[in-house]
Parts: structure tokens; C-alpha cells; sequence
């Protein structure tokens, strides 16, 4: 299928999983944990404790649910035993704690609430000064109401309280949480009707809200009621709208969740575009072939040469060959194709941390056509990535953030 076609299913091992493909190629891949994988995702909300602090200046370890730990790099003044809000930043080498930070983001699909940072920015991919004026506008105007309702106090907080006084007391914390929060306005709201930018502002904020108040009740469940992998997949890769969102009528989706303040509000223009399948979807559009690929290290080049890709414990080592090709144009060509593609191999393999690559051999001149060639295809790139350059022994080095589990960790 040509375009743009995201797919909402289940990977092999059962797992809620999301692919995107891009003229029938596999462009992108998520894929949550296990039921039985209690691993925690980046963007997780836990109601931290503080387990371990190394004192000023060092970082604490954080207990977070099931028994789990996560590495909060700055610890200073915090004490063993406190309890506060984290969300995981990413996923940790082996043996070590994810990390964790208290900054905490509420991403919807046009906005991101951000507490402890009040004001609220537009994006500057937003270039339309009229456009921007017009998003501010709906934004404040959402807002208003619970600024009202916030300086006209909280009513009596008793058990006794009518519906209506439970109301205006929840207006008011959402009132007092704006004081202290901001909103940035994503570069998807561009375009936005005002009712869909109210309705996510007032869904964030009520995420807040109960986030805040399971400090106090531990048998509160921060559980999202869809996976952060589709979530995340509806939210980024909808940017240009797809041609086709297709829902496996087996997965969380098509088969509904409970309505909450986590819930993810979808666009009426994605939704518009949605339509559940029945039977496998990822096996018929090539999705279980193309990850079937990626469990060998080899991943052929147009021009028949290859790139390999090995996982180490302490990096990942990528080699690229020029195949039966021994002409003197061979390794610029090979080297060229292999710096295009390596991101996208590198993301779907969810591969991370300190990257070396050994390209085939070529002229020094040529070095700086690979190297922007290899730096343009990292900016398409959603995962940061550091290019450090060439060493002395003619390797270039990257230093990949670690946002996603290995695929082969989840197969």
C-alpha cells in the first residue's frame, strides 16, 4: 500500500504493538512489554519512594512499583522514605536502574503540560503568526473557567459535599495546578478545532490530578489504560496524517478501554481515518517478515553490498561491506546506501548507547559526503543521537539515546 499506513495490533509473543510503514516498508516499531514484562516504559508515571540517597550531589535510588528500582540522578536533600511523583526518561543497559526524573510531561496529541514550568510556548514550526495567535486564544480560553474557579476558593472539603460543590472543588485544584504549570502547543495542533484543543487541555490536567492525588492513596492505579506503545505511535506518527490507521480487531483499541483522565483524546481527523480489521494485519502487510529480518545481523544494500549490525556489551558494532563489487566508486556507493539506512535500522532494532561504525574502505576526501549523508538522516531521526566523528583508527562514533528496549530482548 503506497503512503503512509499506521498498524495497531499484537506482536508475535501476544504484546500490544504498533507499526508504521512508508510505501509498503517498514519505517517504524514499537512494541509494549509483556503482561508478564514488568519492565517500566519511558514515559511512565510512578509514585516513587526514595529507597537509597547518596547525600548531595548524588543521585538516589527510587522504588517504584512491583519492587522495581529506577536511578533519579539528582537526589540532593532528599531523604530515605519520601514519596513523590517520576517518570521514567528511558531504559537502562543491562543491570543497571532505568532513569527516572520529577519533571514531569503530560503529552497529548496537540499539547504538553509541563508543572513546575508555568507559560505557555507554541511551537516555532508553527510559522503562521495568525495560527499562533489563534492557538493561544483557544487555550486561554480554556483556561479561564478554572482560574475563576480557583479564585473563588475551594468549598468545604467534607464528605457531605453536594455533586456540585465536588465539581467546583476539582475546578479549583485544576485552577491552582495552572498557577504553577504550563502548556506548550505542539506543531500537530496547527490546524486544531478549539473544542479539540479544550478537550485535551481539560484530559491533561485531570491526568495530573490523579497522578497527584495517588501520592496519598496507595492503592491508586497509574496504569494507562492503552499502551504507551500505541499511544506514543498514534501521537508521533500521525504527523503527516496517515492514509490508513488500521486496528487489529484484537487489540486494546478495537476492543475499548475504560474512559479516564489518562485516556488518550484522538483526533477527530485520525479518528476519521481508523477502521478495525479482523485477522492478522502485521502478517498482511509483510510486518512479521520484515521483523523476522531483523534478527539477522545482515541487512542487504541496493547496490549488493551489506550492513551488519552487532550488539556488544559495551557497544554496538556496525560493519558495512561492499559485497562482490570491487570497483573503485564500491565502497563510497556501499558507504552512502549504509548511512541513509542505518537509523532507521538502528530504531527498529531499538538499539542504543555508543554506536561505532566501520565503513568500507574509500577515499579520505570522501569522508565528508558520509558523514553528512549519515548526520541528514539522523536529523529525520526521532531518537537523539550524538555524532562524535571520525576516530584516528577511521571509525565514526555515535552516542544513541536509550529510548527503546532491543527488539531482540521482547521477541
Amino acid at each position: 500500500m503506497k503512503g503512509r499506513v499506521l498498524i495497531l495490533g499484537n506482536a508475535p509473543n501476544g504484546a500490544p504493538a504498533a507499526a508504521l510503514l512508508v510505501d509498503g516498508r517498514l519505517e517504524d516499531y514499537l512494541q509494549a512489554s509483556h503482561d508478564t514484562d514488568p519492565t517500566p516504559a519511558p514515559g511512565q508515571i510512578f509514585v516513587g519512594q526514595v529507597a537509597r540517597s547518596g547525600g548531595k550531589g548524588a543521585g538516589a535510588f527510587v522504588t517504584l512499583a512491583h519492587g522495581q528500582q529506577g536511578f533519579l540522578r539528582d537526589g540532593s536533600g532528599l531523604k530515605e522514605g519520601r514519596r513523590f511523583l517520576v517518570q521514567v526518561q528511558g531504559y537502562a543497559e543491562p543491570g543497571k536502574a532505568p532513569p527516572v526524573t520529577r519533571r514531569i510531561l503530560y503529552k497529548g496529541f496537540h499539547l504538553i503540560h509541563s508543572p513546575g514550568a508555568p507559560g505557555l510556548n507554541v511551537s516555532r514550526q508553527i510559522r503562521d503568526a495568525e495560527e499562533r495567535e489563534r492557538l493561544e486564544d483557544a487555550l486561554r480560553a480554556a483556561a479561564d473557567p478554572y482560574f475563576a474557579a480557583a479564585e473563588r476558593g475551594v468549598p468545604d472539603a467534607s464528605d457531605t459535599a453536594t455533586p456540585a460543590e465536588r465539581r467546583h472543588r476539582t475546578a479549583a485544584r485544576m485552577g491552582a495546578m495552572l498557577e504553577d504549570g504550563g502548556f506548550i502547543i505542539r506543531s500537530a495542533a496547527e490546524g486544531a478545532p478549539a473544542e479539540e484543543l479544550a478537550a485535551e487541555f481539560e484530559a491533561l490536567l485531570a491526568k495530573r490530578l490523579a497522578a497527584e492525588e495517588a501520592l496519598t492513596d496507595e492503592a491508586a492505579d497509574l496504569k494507562e489504560p492503552l499502551p504507551i506503545a500505541m499511544a506514543e505511535a498514534l501521537r508521533e506518527w500521525t504527523r503527516p496524517l496517515p492514509s490508513a490507521v488500521i486496528v487489529a480487531d484484537g487489540s486494546p483499541l478495537a476492543t475499548g478501554f475504560e474512559p479516564a483522565a489518562s485516556a488518550p483524546m484522538i483526533p477527530a481527523a485520525i479518528e476519521q481515518r481508523m477502521r478495525i480489521e479482523k485477522g492478522h494485519p502485521f502478517d498482511r502487510f509483510g510486518v512479521l517478515e520484515a521483523l523476522e529480518a531483523l534478527d539477522a545481523a545482515s541487512c542487504p544494500l541496493p547496490s549488493g553490498g551489506s550492513l551488519v549490525i552487532e550488539p556488544a556489551t559495551a557497544l554496538t558494532a556496525v560493519d558495512v561491506n561492499t559485497g562482490g563489487d570491487f570497483s573503485p566508486a564500491a565502497g563510497l556507493k556501499a558507504n552512502i546506501e549504509a548511512a541513509r539506512d542505518l537509523p532507521r535500522q538502528l530504531r527498529l532494532r531499538g538499539l542504543g548507547g555508543q554506536i561505532v561504525i566501520d565503513f568500507a574502505p574509500m577515499a579520505k576526501k570522501d569522508r565528508r559526503i558520509v558523514e553528512s549523508t549519515l548526520k541528514a538522516a539522523l536529523k529525520r531521526d526521532p531518537v537523539e543521537t550524538i555524532a562524535h566523528g571520525w576516530t584516528t583508527m577511521g571509525l565514526f562514533e555515535l552516542q544513541r539515546r536509550r529510548e527503546r528496549r532491543p527488539l531482540s530482548e521482547m521477541r
